[in-house]
Parts: structure tokens; sequence; C-alpha cells
């Protein structure tokens, strides 16, 4: 037992000195805390309920723009870093194994972790998402907004309490169930716009910081009865079911060519004879089902609630809107989007909101260079997107909804456009962003 004990001691004072003196990252500045052991972003993201995200950016004001915020990875809170971090297609950018794990989707693009497999992978969908592709839509689109237009107007009439954040995801997930899947989920029908998508997503994105650090509980979850499932935990009962809903509509796509109802799929290209047999069974249609189900409704479900919720907070701008809409009642969202205060409150909606959890890549190829600091090739590193959309040096008064700021940009010669990275940027970039 005495050897024991003195064994784990030598182990745990060896990873001490290595850590601390010896790993390739030891140089970067950081709490020696944080350095040492992952338990420090444990304490805050597990203990504290994801809080981590306001430890760095104290560790920032602290120790300056490049912190070591793990004992594996580096903080840049560098606007002018970011494409570096996550560059385009013809640098070599990996995902962390670890972070992957947590979304419980293992094949799909999201979670894949190799460069080469993630380009292979995003190539069968990307001509599903190209402008052209999205403008085909537009009269499904319009179809199920005028359907929501409709509700609300009754509502009106009623003077019925409208939840404008459960109508908006409503709306996100009929269109991209019918675009993706084939079948609309029509939860614009339902009286409370009840939505399983939302649920799923909204409980997947509750327990990302629990789920890193013990990725098996979703993964233990689906042994466990539906039924205790519910009473042990509601959020993980929630994501079951939508990817029980989002499998039944694989194994049908699978077993028709692509089709379902006789209308061809985004599954219908998964399921393309040409690729790898591994690239074609169900598990791997479920995965990629879920992703695109769950990223179409929840990041534009997002962007709609900051709008809606600051156009209403503030009448003013509301009714600046409508007065620049009321010029083309009738015009393509081509037109549409090249109205500039229009596109200003777009692209304030865009900036506050989206998903702010670090996104962690590696450079296998590389070393990258930032100021007086070489960053070890391989080494693990990440910005989030609140350290770019909330720079003072790029939006003045960064917390305020200001369409205008972006017609003031343009006037002045600034090109603010590219600073948004709520889809993040690069060959990883969300697929959807097109």
């Amino acid at each position: 037992m005495l050897l024991l004990w003195l064994g784990f001691f030598s182990f745990v004072c060896g990873l001490v000195i290595y850590r601390l003196h010896v790993h390739p990252l030891s140089k970067f500045p950081g709490p020696k805390l944080a350095a040492l052991t992952s338990l420090y972003e444990f304490y805050y993201n597990v203990v504290l309920g994801g809080r981590y995200l306001w430890e760095i950016e104290r560790m920032h004001e602290q120790y300056g723009p490049i912190v070591r915020i793990t004992p594996h990875e580096l903080h840049v809170a560098d606007p002018n870093f970011y494409t570096e971090i996550y560059a385009g297609p013809t640098r070599r950018r990996d995902k962390d194994p670890r972070l992957v794990r947590l979304a419980g989707q293992p094949n799909s693009m999201f979670a894949t972790v190799d460069h080469s497999l993630h380009s292979s992978r995003r190539a069968i969908l990307s001509t599903y998402f190209s402008k052209k592709s999205i403008t085909d839509l537009e009269a499904m689109i319009q179809g199920k907004v005028q359907k929501l237009v409709k509700r609300l107007n009754i509502a009106c009439d009623q003077g019925t309490i409208v939840q404008l954040d459960a109508a908006s995801s409503a709306l996100t997930a009929d269109i991209i169930s019918e675009y993706a899947h084939g079948v609309s989920l029509d939860y614009l029908d339902d009286p409370n716009f009840n939505n399983e998508v939302a649920d799923s997503i909204l409980s997947l994105a509750s327990s990302v910081h629990v789920l890193k650090f013990f990725p098996f509980l979703l993964d233990l979850s689906k042994f466990i009865p539906d039924d205790l499932l519910e009473r042990l935990s509601p959020r993980a009962a929630s994501i079951l079911r939508l990817q029980k809903l989002v499998r039944s509509q694989a194994a049908i796509a699978l077993e028709n060519g692509g089709k379902v109802d006789g209308q061809v799929t985004m599954f219908g290209a998964l399921c393309d004879p040409s690729l790898p047999a591994q690239e074609r069974t169900l598990d791997r249609l479920q995965d990629e089902g879920f992703s695109l189900i769950g990223g179409g409704t929840e990041t534009t479900t997002g962007t709609l609630k900051i709008i809606m919720f600051y156009l209403l907070s503030d009448k003013t701008l509301l009714l600046k809107l409508r007065e620049e809409l009321e010029q083309f009642p009738s015009s393509t969202w081509a037109e549409l989007e090249k109205l500039p205060y229009m596109r200003g409150v777009m692209n304030e909606g865009l900036r506050l909101s989206g998903v702010i959890t670090r996104l962690p890549r590696r450079a296998p190829d590389e070393a990258l260079r930032y100021k007086e600091w070489t960053i070890p090739p391989n080494s693990l590193m990440s910005t989030s997107s609140h350290f770019v959309h909330t720079n003072s040096d790029l939006f003045p008064n960064p917390h305020t909804f200001d369409p205008e700021r972006w017609i003031r940009a343009e006037a002045a010669g600034e090109r603010l456009e590219h600073m948004i990275v709520t889809f993040s940027k690069g060959s990883r970039q969300c697929i959807g962003s097109q």
C-alpha cells in the first residue's frame, strides 16, 4: 500500500512539473491552477453552471489577449486572429475529440474531427445550402411565414398573448424539417406552438458544459426506459425523442433511395450509392439529420428573438424598419437584403445572438504566430464569438442594438460585416450561413 501511495505521489508531482514547466504551452500566461488541471474549468462550468466564459474574460483582463485556459488549450481574444484559428479549406484544422462527443451525434459533420473527412462530408450537402438553393425555397418559406402571420392576426383580434420565441421556433423548425427531411413537422399548427425540436436543442445547449466532462451520460440514457428517463431527466428524454423521430424519417429515406413521400430530400444526397458504405448507414443519416434540424431551428430562432425583443422594446427602431419596408411591399429577399436599415437590423441580430461556447481547433501542420508568441503545432486554441462581437474597438457601445452602426460604417468605408462570426469562419463554418 505504501508503494502504491508513493507511486501515486510521484505521478502527481511529475504531472505538476510537466504541465507547469515542460508542457508545450507552459510559457503562455494564465492562472497556474488552470494550467495544472481541468478541474478549474469544471468548477466554473459544472459547479457554478456554465460561468467559465466570464472567468476567461476576467483572465484576459489580467493576463492579456492570449491565455492558457486549460492544461491543453489557449484562448485568444483578438478579432484579427480569428481567421487564423478558424482558417479556410487550404489550411488543415481538426476539432477536439472531447468536445464533439458531447452533442451525441458522433457520425455528423459537426462531430467530425478530421479535416479531410469533414471536407468530404460537407461537399455532399453544400449545394443544398447554396444561395441559389435557398432562393429556390422562397415560395415555401413565404408560405410558412404567411401561416405564422395568420396566427398572429387571429391572436391580435382575440387579444391573445403569443410567445414569440415559441412562434419563431415553430416557423424555423417547419422550414428546415420540410427542406431537410421532406416532411414538415407542422409546429405552426399547434395551438401553443409546442415544439419538440426547440425543447430538445435547448435541453442539449443547457447541458453542454456538463456533457463536456461526462459525455457518456447521453449514451447511458438510451438504455433507460422512456418513462423512467422522463422522471429522472426530462432534458435527456426530450433529446432522445427527437433523435428517434429523426431516425424514423432517416429509415424511410434509406429504404426509398433518399425520397420521403416521393420528394427528394437532403437524405437523398446522404444515401447516394456512390458514397462509401460506411457513409450511408442509418446511424450516419440519423446524426446528420439531427444536426441539420437542430442547427436550422435554434440558430435562426435565436437571431429572430434578439431582433424582435429590441424592435418591440424600442418602437422608434420598429418604425424606421417599417418605413423602409413599406417602400418595397412585394420585393423578393434578394432585393430586401440590400435595404440599408433592414440589413443593419439583421446584422445586429446576428451580432448579439449565436453560440458563444468555445469551439477549439488544432493546426496539426503548422505553428501559428501571434505577436511575440509561437503557438506549437497541434495545440488546442479557441476564441468565443462573444469576444469578437463585443469588441468596443470594432463595435462602440457593443451591448447596444444599433442598426445604424452598419450604415455609418459603410459610409466611412469600414468593412464590418466580415467581423460577424455568429456561424464561425473558415472551412468548418456553419453550412447554412452561405
